[in-house]
């Protein structure tokens, strides 16, 4: 950007001259098409600001009646039955963050190693390649990896959900209430199976955050200050200790704020996870089991047929869902920033 510093005229009086060591004030002047471009950009930045906001209002006064009929019990309550004035958020909100927690389980490595090996390993011909297949994956359609997951994944993942029940199932998160000598093909009547699980689903969303989880860290780590890289290898370090004492310290606010970049695009993913999942309301710690529901899969199943009240109650739990969201990618933009300008690397 473009701009003239003009200083400000030159001391007049014998007293003047004893502020010489004042650091002298500048007036920027920015060309016409500077000032354009910053004016396009605060009306961009406001209208923004003025959408979030109306959708956040929007969002909160639907959820007033709702809030006044059940109180608190739409929180505490895990049940969905619209039709006996039954209704809560508590097992949606618990299978929300299971898909999300699990997703970023399995994609955080995936992102770590990946951008490093772009920047730090990869030859110098092929990371603008790769750079632009990460970025192409961003743009794949969740239906896409739903579909993947549905007919590819699903059969050689049950299978080993399956192998981690009977080995590990004395852990409660990989215990499935079934009888682990039966073959997943032939469950015994009336349990669950493993098909549609929360895992599953979390092998859908996985793809889609790892995107933009590797850009960000990607970004960071190419910031790091290449006069300590070629120091440490010039004293004889080897490329992985350069980079775990240089580009990793450097990088921790990258590796954050793209984790919880990414956990906030996992609790809003929704088509993917309606595809892929068994929908089942009931508070339960079994990842591997089938049946789970989470908010988005929620709204987007139960919004055509519901009557004003449950569309008071889905607008509700997407209120919640809206501010869980907010709440993770604020504290994300400010670690990054912070990353980004150097705060982090100092502490």
């Amino acid at each position: 950007m473009s701009r003239a510093a003009v200083s400000t005229p030159a001391p007049s009086s014998d007293d003047d001259w004893a502020d010489d060591d004042l650091p002298r004030s500048l007036a920027v002047r920015y060309s016409l098409q500077d000032r354009v471009f910053l004016h396009v950009v605060r009306v961009l930045a406001f209208t923004v600001l003025a959408i979030t906001s109306g959708i956040g209002i929007f969002l909160g006064a639907q959820s007033v009646p709702t809030l006044r009929h059940y109180g608190l019990s739409f929180f505490t309550e895990y049940r969905w039955l619209p039709s006996q004035d039954i209704v809560g958020i508590a097992a949606v909100v618990l299978g929300t963050l299971q898909v999300a927690v699990i997703a970023l389980l399995l994609a955080f490595p995936l992102s770590l190693l990946t951008a490093l090996f772009i920047t730090d390993w990869a030859p110098a011909w092929a990371r603008p390649l790769l750079v632009r297949m990460v970025d192409l994956m961003a743009a794949v359609p969740g239906i896409v990896f739903g579909l993947w997951v549905l007919i590819v994944i699903q059969p050689h993942a049950t299978e080993v959900t399956h192998w981690i029940s009977k080995y590990f199932g004395w852990i409660p998160f990989f215990h499935v209430r079934t009888d682990v000598d039966y073959p997943i093909w032939t469950q015994a009547p009336g349990y669950p199976s493993y098909a549609g699980s929360a895992a599953i689903a979390a092998l859908a969303v996985a793809m889609m955050i790892f995107p933009m989880a590797t850009s960000v860290m990607r970004e960071v780590f190419a910031e790091a200050p290449a006069g300590e890289k070629e120091a440490a290898l010039a004293l004889g370090a080897t490329r992985w200790s350069m980079v775990r004492t240089v580009v990793l310290p450097f990088g921790r606010g990258g590796i954050i704020g793209g984790t919880m970049l990414a956990l906030g695009r996992a609790l809003g993913e929704t088509i993917s996870v309606v595809m892929v999942i068994s929908q089942a309301f009931e508070i339960k710690p079994y990842v591997l089991e089938s049946g789970t529901a989470t908010i988005s899969a929620l709204i987007a199943s139960g919004f055509k047929e519901a009557s004003p009240a449950q569309l008071s109650a889905l607008l509700t739990a997407g209120f919640l869902l809206f501010v869980m969201t907010l709440v993770v990618n604020s504290l994300a933009a400010v670690v990054v920033a912070r990353s980004r300008g150097g705060g982090v690397t100092e502490l």
